[in-house]
Protein backbone atom coordinates (compact mmCIF):
# COMPACT_ATOMS: atom_id res chain seq x y z
CA UNK A 1 0.00 0.00 0.00
CA UNK A 2 1.64 3.52 -1.00
CA UNK A 3 2.39 5.58 1.81
CA UNK A 4 0.58 9.29 1.16
CA UNK A 5 3.06 11.33 2.78
CA UNK A 6 5.88 11.98 0.53
CA UNK A 7 9.48 12.05 1.46
CA UNK A 8 11.56 14.69 1.58
CA UNK A 9 14.66 14.77 -0.25
CA UNK A 10 17.36 17.67 -0.12
CA UNK A 11 19.81 17.97 -2.78
CA UNK A 12 23.18 19.71 -1.95
CA UNK A 13 24.83 20.47 -4.68
CA UNK A 14 23.01 21.52 -8.53
CA UNK A 15 26.28 20.57 -11.20
CA UNK A 16 26.17 18.18 -13.94
CA UNK A 17 25.28 15.21 -11.74
CA UNK A 18 22.93 17.21 -9.23
CA UNK A 19 20.59 18.54 -12.13
CA UNK A 20 20.36 15.26 -13.28
CA UNK A 21 18.88 13.58 -10.39
CA UNK A 22 16.54 16.59 -10.24
CA UNK A 23 15.46 15.97 -13.42
CA UNK A 24 15.25 12.26 -12.79
CA UNK A 25 13.21 12.93 -9.49
CA UNK A 26 10.77 15.07 -11.44
CA UNK A 27 10.55 13.13 -14.92
CA UNK A 28 10.21 9.77 -13.08
CA UNK A 29 8.25 10.67 -10.26
CA UNK A 30 5.56 8.01 -10.31
CA UNK A 31 7.67 4.98 -10.65
CA UNK A 32 10.34 6.18 -7.93
CA UNK A 33 6.87 6.68 -5.76
CA UNK A 34 5.91 3.06 -6.86
CA UNK A 35 9.27 1.32 -6.21
CA UNK A 36 9.79 3.25 -2.75
CA UNK A 37 6.45 3.45 -1.53
CA UNK A 38 5.73 6.79 -0.77
CA UNK A 39 5.62 9.96 -3.09
CA UNK A 40 9.52 11.23 -3.24
CA UNK A 41 9.63 15.27 -3.12
CA UNK A 42 12.18 17.62 -3.96
CA UNK A 43 11.95 19.90 -0.37
CA UNK A 44 15.09 22.30 -1.16
CA UNK A 45 18.27 22.87 -3.11
CA UNK A 46 21.51 24.18 -2.22
CA UNK A 47 23.48 25.82 -4.41
CA UNK A 48 26.29 28.55 -4.87
CA UNK A 49 24.85 30.59 -7.72
CA UNK A 50 21.18 31.35 -7.05
CA UNK A 51 20.29 33.49 -9.74
CA UNK A 52 21.99 30.33 -12.26
CA UNK A 53 18.08 29.18 -14.47
CA UNK A 54 18.07 25.54 -13.45
CA UNK A 55 15.21 24.17 -16.12
CA UNK A 56 12.68 22.21 -14.50
CA UNK A 57 13.44 23.17 -10.69
CA UNK A 58 11.38 25.97 -8.60
CA UNK A 59 13.46 29.01 -7.42
CA UNK A 60 11.68 28.75 -4.41
CA UNK A 61 13.51 25.59 -3.35
CA UNK A 62 16.95 27.20 -4.25
CA UNK A 63 18.97 28.39 -1.04
CA UNK A 64 22.64 28.80 -0.48
CA UNK A 65 22.34 28.46 2.85
CA UNK A 66 22.82 24.59 2.74
CA UNK A 67 23.36 24.44 6.72
CA UNK A 68 19.97 26.04 7.57
CA UNK A 69 18.36 23.84 4.78
CA UNK A 70 19.93 20.19 6.52
CA UNK A 71 19.13 21.85 9.45
CA UNK A 72 15.19 21.44 8.73
CA UNK A 73 14.08 18.74 10.85
CA UNK A 74 11.52 17.51 8.38
CA UNK A 75 14.03 16.14 5.88
CA UNK A 76 13.95 12.12 5.15
CA UNK A 77 16.90 11.99 2.79
CA UNK A 78 19.81 14.45 1.92
CA UNK A 79 21.98 13.97 -1.51
CA UNK A 80 25.30 15.29 -1.53
CA UNK A 81 27.01 16.20 -4.89
CA UNK A 82 29.15 19.09 -3.92
CA UNK A 83 32.21 17.39 -3.38
CA UNK A 84 35.51 18.04 -1.22
CA UNK A 85 35.84 17.32 1.88
CA UNK A 86 34.27 20.73 3.38
CA UNK A 87 31.78 21.98 3.67
CA UNK A 88 30.43 17.84 2.84
CA UNK A 89 31.61 16.77 5.81
CA UNK A 90 29.92 19.21 8.14
CA UNK A 91 26.72 19.15 6.60
CA UNK A 92 26.66 15.08 6.14
CA UNK A 93 26.80 15.03 10.39
CA UNK A 94 24.66 17.83 10.07
CA UNK A 95 21.81 16.35 8.60
CA UNK A 96 22.15 12.53 10.89
CA UNK A 97 22.04 14.81 13.73
CA UNK A 98 18.84 16.47 12.43
CA UNK A 99 17.36 13.08 11.02
CA UNK A 100 18.23 12.72 7.96
CA UNK A 101 19.60 9.90 6.15
CA UNK A 102 22.32 10.52 3.53
CA UNK A 103 23.22 9.54 0.14
CA UNK A 104 26.50 10.68 -1.62
CA UNK A 105 28.83 10.76 -4.25
CA UNK A 106 31.97 12.31 -2.62
CA UNK A 107 34.72 9.74 -3.15
CA UNK A 108 37.23 12.15 -1.80
CA UNK A 109 35.31 12.60 1.72
CA UNK A 110 34.32 8.79 1.84
CA UNK A 111 38.15 7.65 1.20
CA UNK A 112 39.51 10.32 4.03
CA UNK A 113 36.71 9.92 6.67
CA UNK A 114 34.76 7.09 5.52
CA UNK A 115 34.68 5.43 9.50
CA UNK A 116 33.65 8.56 11.01
CA UNK A 117 31.05 9.42 8.78
CA UNK A 118 29.37 5.51 9.09
CA UNK A 119 30.39 5.97 12.90
CA UNK A 120 28.18 9.01 12.80
CA UNK A 121 25.48 7.58 10.24
CA UNK A 122 25.25 4.46 13.09
CA UNK A 123 25.02 6.82 16.20
CA UNK A 124 22.27 8.62 14.58
CA UNK A 125 20.36 5.15 13.37
CA UNK A 126 20.72 6.48 9.74
CA UNK A 127 21.94 5.84 6.46
CA UNK A 128 24.84 6.48 4.19
CA UNK A 129 24.84 4.97 0.97
CA UNK A 130 27.47 6.22 -1.48
CA UNK A 131 26.89 3.70 -4.79
CA UNK A 132 28.00 6.82 -7.09
CA UNK A 133 31.00 7.49 -5.57
CA UNK A 134 33.02 5.16 -7.50
CA UNK A 135 32.94 4.26 -10.78
CA UNK A 136 29.36 6.01 -12.06
CA UNK A 137 26.66 4.02 -13.17
CA UNK A 138 28.38 0.43 -12.44
CA UNK A 139 26.89 -1.36 -9.32
CA UNK A 140 29.94 -2.19 -7.43
CA UNK A 141 29.64 -0.73 -3.76
CA UNK A 142 26.33 -3.14 -3.42
CA UNK A 143 27.45 -6.09 -5.05
CA UNK A 144 30.67 -6.34 -2.97
CA UNK A 145 29.15 -5.23 0.57
CA UNK A 146 26.18 -7.03 -0.04
CA UNK A 147 25.89 -9.83 -3.04
CA UNK A 148 29.50 -10.56 -2.03
CA UNK A 149 28.85 -10.48 2.19
CA UNK A 150 29.38 -14.28 2.26
CA UNK A 151 31.77 -14.91 0.13
CA UNK A 152 35.56 -14.41 0.61
CA UNK A 153 37.13 -11.61 -2.15
CA UNK A 154 40.66 -11.66 -2.74
CA UNK A 155 41.34 -8.93 -5.35
CA UNK A 156 39.38 -6.33 -6.44
CA UNK A 157 41.87 -5.06 -10.50
CA UNK A 158 40.21 -2.27 -11.87
CA UNK A 159 39.82 1.13 -13.82
CA UNK A 160 38.59 3.52 -11.91
CA UNK A 161 38.63 6.70 -14.06
CA UNK A 162 37.37 7.14 -17.58
CA UNK A 163 40.00 10.04 -18.02
CA UNK A 164 42.76 8.08 -18.15
CA UNK A 165 41.39 5.01 -19.64
CA UNK A 166 41.13 7.30 -22.98
CA UNK A 167 43.92 9.11 -22.83
CA UNK A 168 46.08 5.40 -22.71
CA UNK A 169 43.81 3.94 -25.28
CA UNK A 170 44.38 7.09 -27.46
CA UNK A 171 48.30 6.58 -27.18
CA UNK A 172 47.79 2.57 -27.81
CA UNK A 173 45.27 2.67 -30.54
CA UNK A 174 47.10 5.48 -32.79
CA UNK A 175 50.32 5.93 -31.50
CA UNK A 176 50.07 9.09 -30.45
CA UNK A 177 51.89 10.42 -27.35
CA UNK A 178 51.02 11.52 -23.65
CA UNK A 179 50.30 15.16 -24.57
CA UNK A 180 48.47 14.87 -27.73
CA UNK A 181 46.02 11.74 -26.32
CA UNK A 182 45.69 14.74 -23.33
CA UNK A 183 44.91 17.53 -25.74
CA UNK A 184 41.97 14.93 -27.06
CA UNK A 185 40.47 14.01 -24.12
CA UNK A 186 40.36 17.72 -22.85
CA UNK A 187 38.84 19.03 -26.27
CA UNK A 188 36.04 16.24 -25.93
CA UNK A 189 35.12 16.96 -22.63
CA UNK A 190 36.41 14.02 -20.96
CA UNK A 191 39.33 15.88 -19.34
CA UNK A 192 39.18 19.02 -17.02
CA UNK A 193 40.86 21.75 -17.90
CA UNK A 194 43.73 20.80 -14.88
CA UNK A 195 43.87 17.27 -15.36
CA UNK A 196 45.59 16.60 -11.91
CA UNK A 197 43.72 14.75 -9.95
CA UNK A 198 42.64 11.91 -12.94
CA UNK A 199 46.27 11.76 -14.62
CA UNK A 200 47.94 11.86 -11.48
CA UNK A 201 45.99 8.74 -9.94
CA UNK A 202 44.34 10.53 -6.95
CA UNK A 203 40.59 10.24 -8.49
CA UNK A 204 41.41 6.30 -8.63
CA UNK A 205 43.07 6.09 -5.52
CA UNK A 206 40.14 7.56 -3.48
CA UNK A 207 38.20 5.17 -4.70
CA UNK A 208 40.54 1.85 -4.10
CA UNK A 209 40.79 3.52 -0.50
CA UNK A 210 36.59 2.63 -0.76
CA UNK A 211 37.14 -0.30 -2.70
CA UNK A 212 39.41 -1.84 -0.01
CA UNK A 213 37.59 -0.98 2.74
CA UNK A 214 34.53 -2.58 1.94
CA UNK A 215 36.10 -5.55 0.35
CA UNK A 216 38.38 -6.53 3.19
CA UNK A 217 36.22 -5.92 5.91
CA UNK A 218 38.62 -3.22 6.79
CA UNK A 219 39.55 0.40 7.21
CA UNK A 220 41.63 1.88 4.46
CA UNK A 221 42.01 5.62 4.26
CA UNK A 222 43.26 7.32 1.23
CA UNK A 223 47.13 8.30 2.90
CA UNK A 224 47.28 3.83 2.69
CA UNK A 225 47.18 3.95 -0.96
CA UNK A 226 50.55 3.86 -2.84
CA UNK A 227 49.46 6.33 -6.42
CA UNK A 228 51.89 6.80 -9.02
CA UNK A 229 50.27 8.84 -11.79
CA UNK A 230 50.68 8.03 -15.93
CA UNK A 231 51.93 11.34 -17.26
CA UNK A 232 55.17 9.45 -17.49
CA UNK A 233 53.88 6.50 -20.28
CA UNK A 234 55.17 6.72 -23.74
CA UNK A 235 54.85 5.58 -27.06
CA UNK A 236 57.60 3.62 -26.61
CA UNK A 237 56.33 1.82 -23.31
CA UNK A 238 53.56 0.87 -25.40
CA UNK A 239 55.75 -0.36 -28.34
CA UNK A 240 57.08 -2.52 -25.59
CA UNK A 241 54.04 -3.55 -23.99
CA UNK A 242 52.78 -4.89 -27.44
CA UNK A 243 55.87 -6.83 -28.01
CA UNK A 244 54.67 -8.82 -25.23
CA UNK A 245 51.23 -9.27 -26.55
CA UNK A 246 50.34 -6.29 -23.16
CA UNK A 247 48.87 -3.18 -23.35
CA UNK A 248 49.09 -0.61 -21.01
CA UNK A 249 46.12 0.76 -18.15
CA UNK A 250 46.15 3.00 -15.13
CA UNK A 251 45.07 0.22 -12.63
CA UNK A 252 43.47 0.56 -8.87
CA UNK A 253 44.58 -3.15 -7.41
CA UNK A 254 43.31 -4.06 -4.33
CA UNK A 255 44.51 -7.36 -2.57
CA UNK A 256 44.37 -9.84 0.12
CA UNK A 257 47.98 -11.16 1.08
CA UNK A 258 48.26 -14.74 0.06
CA UNK A 259 48.42 -15.89 3.88
CA UNK A 260 45.07 -13.54 4.56
CA UNK A 261 47.50 -11.52 7.23
CA UNK A 262 47.19 -8.17 5.37
CA UNK A 263 46.22 -6.38 2.42
CA UNK A 264 47.14 -3.54 0.09
CA UNK A 265 45.97 -0.92 -2.13
CA UNK A 266 47.77 0.54 -5.03
CA UNK A 267 46.91 2.72 -8.03
CA UNK A 268 49.28 3.37 -10.80
CA UNK A 269 49.71 2.31 -14.80
CA UNK A 270 50.76 -1.77 -15.35
CA UNK A 271 51.13 -3.61 -18.52
CA UNK A 272 48.38 -6.17 -18.84
CA UNK A 273 47.90 -9.31 -21.18
CA UNK A 274 45.45 -8.29 -24.08
CA UNK A 275 43.95 -11.69 -23.38
CA UNK A 276 42.61 -10.23 -19.81
CA UNK A 277 39.01 -8.71 -20.11
CA UNK A 278 40.39 -5.19 -19.05
CA UNK A 279 42.56 -5.10 -21.69
CA UNK A 280 39.41 -4.53 -24.19
CA UNK A 281 37.87 -1.22 -22.29
CA UNK A 282 37.71 1.41 -24.44
CA UNK A 283 37.48 4.88 -24.43
CA UNK A 284 36.45 6.46 -20.79
CA UNK A 285 34.23 3.24 -19.87
CA UNK A 286 35.44 1.73 -16.73
CA UNK A 287 35.61 -1.76 -15.74
CA UNK A 288 36.63 -3.65 -12.18
CA UNK A 289 37.61 -6.97 -12.18
CA UNK A 290 36.72 -9.01 -8.88
CA UNK A 291 38.19 -12.49 -7.79
CA UNK A 292 36.91 -14.41 -5.01
CA UNK A 293 36.96 -17.53 -3.43
CA UNK A 294 33.70 -19.24 -4.27
CA UNK A 295 31.89 -16.60 -7.14
CA UNK A 296 35.74 -17.00 -9.11
CA UNK A 297 35.74 -14.18 -11.50
CA UNK A 298 33.55 -11.62 -11.84
CA UNK A 299 33.46 -8.41 -13.99
CA UNK A 300 31.57 -4.95 -13.96
CA UNK A 301 31.80 -2.31 -16.61
CA UNK A 302 30.07 0.41 -18.00
CA UNK A 303 30.20 4.52 -17.99
CA UNK A 304 32.45 5.42 -15.15
CA UNK A 305 30.96 9.37 -14.45
CA UNK A 306 28.79 11.51 -16.53
CA UNK A 307 25.89 13.23 -15.20
CA UNK A 308 23.24 10.86 -16.29
CA UNK A 309 24.84 7.72 -16.08
CA UNK A 310 26.19 8.99 -11.84
CA UNK A 311 22.62 10.28 -11.19
CA UNK A 312 21.25 6.87 -11.92
CA UNK A 313 23.51 5.76 -8.97
CA UNK A 314 22.52 8.23 -6.82
CA UNK A 315 19.08 7.58 -7.57
CA UNK A 316 19.35 3.89 -7.28
CA UNK A 317 20.46 4.62 -3.55
CA UNK A 318 17.94 6.81 -3.15
CA UNK A 319 15.12 4.09 -3.53
CA UNK A 320 17.05 2.15 -1.36
CA UNK A 321 17.14 4.68 1.53
CA UNK A 322 13.65 5.43 0.94
CA UNK A 323 12.43 1.90 1.87
CA UNK A 324 14.55 1.49 4.53
CA UNK A 325 13.00 5.03 5.73
CA UNK A 326 9.16 3.65 5.34
CA UNK A 327 9.92 0.58 6.65
CA UNK A 328 11.95 1.76 9.57
CA UNK A 329 14.88 -0.31 9.26
CA UNK A 330 18.52 1.12 7.97
CA UNK A 331 20.67 -0.68 5.99
CA UNK A 332 24.02 -2.04 6.14
CA UNK A 333 26.46 0.33 7.80
CA UNK A 334 30.48 -0.08 7.57
CA UNK A 335 32.41 -3.69 8.02
CA UNK A 336 35.93 -3.39 9.18
CA UNK A 337 35.24 -6.27 11.67
CA UNK A 338 38.77 -8.02 10.55
CA UNK A 339 40.64 -5.02 10.69
CA UNK A 340 43.66 -6.45 8.65
CA UNK A 341 46.89 -4.21 8.34
CA UNK A 342 47.48 -2.32 5.17
CA UNK A 343 50.96 -3.24 3.82
CA UNK A 344 53.31 -0.67 2.02
CA UNK A 345 53.85 -0.66 -1.16
CA UNK A 346 57.60 -1.93 -0.60
CA UNK A 347 55.95 -5.76 0.64
CA UNK A 348 53.72 -5.69 -3.08
CA UNK A 349 55.10 -8.52 -5.57
CA UNK A 350 54.66 -8.27 -8.81
CA UNK A 351 56.36 -8.87 -12.34
CA UNK A 352 58.29 -5.53 -13.42
CA UNK A 353 59.22 -4.39 -17.13
CA UNK A 354 62.48 -2.65 -17.09
CA UNK A 355 64.35 -1.24 -19.96
CA UNK A 356 67.61 -0.04 -19.54
CA UNK A 357 69.83 2.41 -21.59
CA UNK A 358 73.55 0.18 -22.33
CA UNK A 359 76.86 0.06 -23.78
CA UNK A 360 77.03 -2.52 -26.61
CA UNK A 361 79.59 -4.24 -25.80
CA UNK A 362 80.78 -7.54 -24.33
CA UNK A 363 79.70 -8.32 -20.79
CA UNK A 364 76.39 -6.03 -19.86
CA UNK A 365 74.72 -8.65 -20.09
CA UNK A 366 76.12 -10.54 -17.67
CA UNK A 367 77.23 -7.71 -15.14
CA UNK A 368 72.95 -6.51 -14.94
CA UNK A 369 71.92 -10.39 -14.87
CA UNK A 370 74.72 -10.46 -11.89
CA UNK A 371 72.67 -7.42 -9.92
CA UNK A 372 69.54 -9.19 -10.34
CA UNK A 373 70.72 -12.30 -8.68
CA UNK A 374 72.75 -10.68 -6.19
CA UNK A 375 69.01 -8.56 -4.92
CA UNK A 376 67.01 -11.96 -5.36
CA UNK A 377 64.64 -11.04 -8.60
CA UNK A 378 64.67 -13.64 -10.95
CA UNK A 379 64.63 -13.23 -14.40
CA UNK A 380 62.23 -14.60 -16.82
CA UNK A 381 63.03 -12.75 -20.57
CA UNK A 382 65.28 -10.53 -21.71
CA UNK A 383 66.43 -8.47 -25.02
CA UNK A 384 68.63 -6.67 -26.34
CA UNK A 385 69.19 -4.59 -29.45
CA UNK A 386 72.45 -2.63 -30.11
CA UNK A 387 73.59 0.15 -32.84
CA UNK A 388 76.73 2.37 -32.89
CA UNK A 389 78.07 1.45 -29.67
CA UNK A 390 74.59 1.93 -27.39
CA UNK A 391 72.08 -0.36 -26.78
CA UNK A 392 68.41 -1.01 -25.44
CA UNK A 393 68.34 -3.56 -22.65
CA UNK A 394 64.24 -4.78 -21.78
CA UNK A 395 64.24 -7.38 -18.93
CA UNK A 396 60.93 -9.05 -17.80
CA UNK A 397 61.19 -10.49 -14.02
CA UNK A 398 59.30 -13.16 -12.20
CA UNK A 399 57.37 -11.95 -9.20
CA UNK A 400 59.60 -9.71 -7.06
CA UNK A 401 58.95 -7.56 -3.97
CA UNK A 402 59.00 -3.86 -5.18
CA UNK A 403 61.49 -3.07 -2.15
CA UNK A 404 63.43 -5.57 -4.07
CA UNK A 405 63.33 -4.23 -7.79
CA UNK A 406 63.91 -0.75 -5.94
CA UNK A 407 67.49 -1.50 -4.39
CA UNK A 408 67.99 -3.88 -7.96
CA UNK A 409 67.53 -0.86 -9.87
CA UNK A 410 69.62 1.92 -7.74
CA UNK A 411 72.59 -0.79 -8.09
CA UNK A 412 72.14 -1.03 -11.45
CA UNK A 413 72.09 3.01 -12.19
CA UNK A 414 75.55 2.40 -10.45
CA UNK A 415 77.57 0.26 -13.32
CA UNK A 416 79.41 2.23 -15.80
CA UNK A 417 77.60 0.06 -18.51
CA UNK A 418 74.26 1.25 -17.94
CA UNK A 419 73.70 4.90 -19.33
CA UNK A 420 69.92 4.74 -17.82
CA UNK A 421 66.80 3.95 -17.09
CA UNK A 422 64.50 4.28 -19.80
CA UNK A 423 61.58 3.07 -18.22
CA UNK A 424 59.87 0.64 -15.20
CA UNK A 425 56.59 -0.54 -15.73
CA UNK A 426 55.04 -3.06 -13.56
CA UNK A 427 53.22 -6.36 -15.10
CA UNK A 428 49.60 -7.13 -13.51
CA UNK A 429 46.70 -9.31 -14.53
CA UNK A 430 48.21 -13.11 -14.61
Amino acid sequence: MMRTRPLKVALLGCGVVGSEVARIMTTHADDLAARIGAPVELAGVAVRRPDKVREGIDPALVTTDATALVKRGDLDIVVEVIGGIEPARTLIGTAFEHGASVVSANKALLAQDGAALHAAAEEQGRDLYYEAAVAGAIPLIRPLRESLAGDKVNRVLGIVNGTTNFILDKMDSTGAGYQEALDEATALGYAEADPTADVEGFDAAAKAAILAGIAFHTRVRLDDVYREGMTEVTAADFASAKEMGCTIKLLAICERAGDGASVTARVHPAMIPLSHPLASVRGAYNAVFVESDASGQLMFYGPGAGGAPTASAVLGDLVAVGRNRINGTTGPGASAYAALPVSPMGEVVTRYHISLDVADKPGVLAQVATVFAEHGVSIDTVRQQGKDGEASLVVVTHRASDAALGGTVDALRKLDTVRGVASIMRVEGE
